[in-house]
This record gives C-alpha cells, sequence and structure tokens, in this order.
C-alpha cells in the first residue's frame, strides 16, 4: 500500500463496532455505492453471526458439563464394594427412610420408583410402590420396576439376591454424623449432584448450632437416655442421635464404648439415673413400672419427653431433617430444665400428648 493509500484510508474510512466500513467508498458527491448498499444490508446479519460467536464459548462448557454429569461412575458403598454406574439414574428404588428423604431434599424426588413399606415422607413418596422393609423385600415387584439403582442399608438380606438378578446395589448405612456427610456425598455423586449434597449438609450443620445457641444456661449438662426401641435399645454417645445429644451440651449416660445402639440391661439406666428421659410414644406406657424404673429422677420428677410417632421419624432418620431433630431435642431439654414436662391426667399409661 502507497502512502497515498495510507492517506486515503485513514481520512476516509473508519470500522463501526460491527466490523463493517462506515465511509469507505463514499463518493465526493454523497452517492452511495452498490457495495456500500449491500454491506449494509448484510449488517444485521452479521451482527446476529457475532452475538452467537459471543455466546459459543457459553455453550461448549454446558456440553462439556453435561456430558461430564453423564460420564460413567464408580464408587465404593459402605461394603466396600466397588459399584460401576453407566450414566446418571433415571429409576431409583430406595430401601431406607434416610435416603429416601435424602434423595428428595437433592429435587430427584420424582426419580423414585419404588421405596421401602417405612418412607413416608415426603407426601410425594406415599403414592409409590412399598416394596417390604430389609428383611422381607418384595423381590420381583423390586425387579419389575426395572431400576437402574437401588440404595438400601448395609443389613438388608436381599443384596447378593439382587446383585445376582443384575442389579446396580448401593448399600450406606449412616450411624454417625460423619457417616451422614459421607453418605449424602455418596447420593449426591449418585444423582449428578455433588454440590448440592455438600450445600445441604452446610445447612444441616448450621442449623445444628443454631439449636445448640438457644439453650440457656440452665438446660446443658443434663444427663439424658434416649430409648430407641424397647429391649431397651438406647442411643449411645457415638451415634448420630448421641452427638447431637453433645452438640446441645447434654451428657449422654450411654459411653461410646457401649456402641451406636447398644440393646442395654434395664439395672444399666437405674444406677446411671438420667436427669432426662427421651422415649416414642409406643414405649412410654408403663415406663414407671419397669423394675427400679420409678426410683429414676427424670421419673420422679417427670422429666420424660415422649414423641409423637412423626417426631420419633425425624429423630431416628440419619438425613436431612436432623436439624428438625436437634430443634426437638433442644425443646425438650429446655422444657425439662424448666420444671416438669407437661403430661396427661395419668402419666406414661394415657397416650401422652408429645412436645408441644
Amino acid at each position: 500500500m502507497t502512502s497515498a493509500d495510507t492517506t486515503a484510508f485513514s481520512s476516509a474510512g473508519s470500522i463501526s463496532s460491527a466490523g463493517l466500513p462506515t465511509r469507505m467508498g463514499a463518493s465526493a458527491s454523497g452517492t452511495r455505492p452498490d457495495g456500500l448498499r449491500i454491506a449494509q444490508r448484510l449488517r444485521p446479519c452479521l451482527q446476529r453471526l457475532h452475538r452467537c460467536l459471543r455466546a459459543l464459548p457459553a455453550a461448549v462448557l454446558a456440553a462439556v458439563a453435561l456430558q461430564a454429569t453423564a460420564a460413567p461412575l464408580s464408587l465404593k458403598d459402605d461394603r466396600g464394594a466397588t459399584i460401576q454406574l453407566p450414566d446418571t439414574p433415571r429409576r431409583i428404588v430406595s430401601l431406607l427412610p434416610s435416603l429416601t428423604e435424602t434423595i428428595c431434599e437433592l429435587g430427584d424426588c420424582d426419580k423414585l420408583v419404588g421405596v421401602d413399606r417405612f418412607s413416608n415422607y415426603p407426601a410425594r413418596t406415599q403414592g409409590l410402590p412399598k416394596l417390604g422393609g430389609l428383611d422381607d423385600t418384595a423381590i420381583e415387584m423390586l425387579v419389575a420396576l426395572k431400576p437402574d439403582v437401588v440404595l438400601l442399608g448395609v443389613s438388608a438380606r436381599v443384596i447378593d439376591r439382587l446383585e445376582s438378578l443384575g442389579l446396580k446395589v448401593v448399600a450406606l448405612e449412616p450411624k454417625s454424623m460423619t457417616d451422614v456427610q459421607r453418605v449424602l456425598g455418596k447420593v449426591g455423586l449418585i444423582l449428578g449432584k455433588p454440590d448440592d449434597a455438600r450445600r445441604l449438609w452446610n445447612r444441616i450443620d448450621g442449623h445444628l448450632s443454631q439449636s445448640a445457641a438457644s439453650l440457656p444456661p440452665a438446660a446443658r449438662g443434663l444427663s439424658v437416655y434416649y430409648e430407641v426401641d424397647a429391649g431397651p435399645y438406647g442411643a449411645g454417645s457415638s451415634s448420630f442421635i448421641g452427638e447431637i445429644l453433645t452438640r446441645l451440651g447434654a451428657h449422654n449416660i450411654l459411653p461410646p464404648e457401649l456402641g451406636p445402639f447398644p440393646k442395654l440391661n434395664p439395672e444399666f439406666i437405674v444406677r446411671a439415673d438420667p436427669q432426662v428421659i427421651m422415649v416414642g410414644q409406643r414405649n412410654a406406657p408403663g415406663l414407671p413400672q419397669r423394675p427400679g424404673w420409678a426410683g429414676i429422677r427424670a421419673v420422679k420428677q417427670q422429666r420424660v419427653c415422649v414423641w409423637l410417632p412423626a417426631e420419633s421419624d425425624v429423630l431416628v432418620r440419619p438425613g436431612p431433617r436432623m436439624s428438625e431433630a436437634a430443634a426437638l431435642m433442644a425443646r425438650c431439654l429446655r422444657d425439662a430444665a424448666a420444671g416438669p414436662v407437661a403430661w396427661p391426667t395419668t402419666p406414661f399409661n394415657a397416650p401422652p400428648g408429645g412436645m408441644r
């Protein structure tokens, strides 16, 4: 290009934001040559192309993310078994209520095609096929649902049978709070939602701290016996229930070495003489008539918190409603510290009114 060409370009031409000439080629008389008219007609098309090119990186990233979500997944369950899932499952069977609630809390309730008989929350699960329990699973009915994966507890008797039928089985066993965090993470991986699972755990943990902070000093340090079931079976210090009690500042009468949910000699509880007893409505009637129990401080002073069935479900399921469980236990400790817990006319022998 000559110096004259350069001078003509700089004085007569410029580039628009769309990359098109604005004055190049205009004649001295102001008439517009055909080339310029064509360029102006093309301008809207080129502007649209420009916008598409700017959006291309985002589209590529979205496609890569989708491909990553659909990639095969390999994970170890709580048996130590390695399970290979070729894709994010679309049809899921859950045979443990806490796992059912976790799936729904992570927004994938619509992927459930069958649940165990005890999975009753949230309400959306109540219309699903009920497949029995851990010991009496309706195998033929389950297989007919053609699940991509079956989630259940480690103690389920049907694991080997289901695997022999070619089903993908993931066994998970949340007993402690550390277990709950790990299980949430594994379910999040299976659903392709690991970040949502982490946020869920952080929310649960934050609510536990809030419940602990809500307690007055008088409600801290109380000795507690939490009865999980008749036997009696108690919630040990190493269980998720026991760990919640510890977070709330209570003293669990069952030491960690007894395990998460030990079967107890009733005399042990009498000797421990807890200040507060927490028990489900089903096991509360006749509690003072147990040998030696009438002399326990919690019984004498009527500091026994009796859970309604729906409350018991919340309390014994190591899943997304643990924050609600902490709030229930905190309310019990707060009420017990203030004085006798309100009971019906005939304590323990009439159906209690539960915690209000």
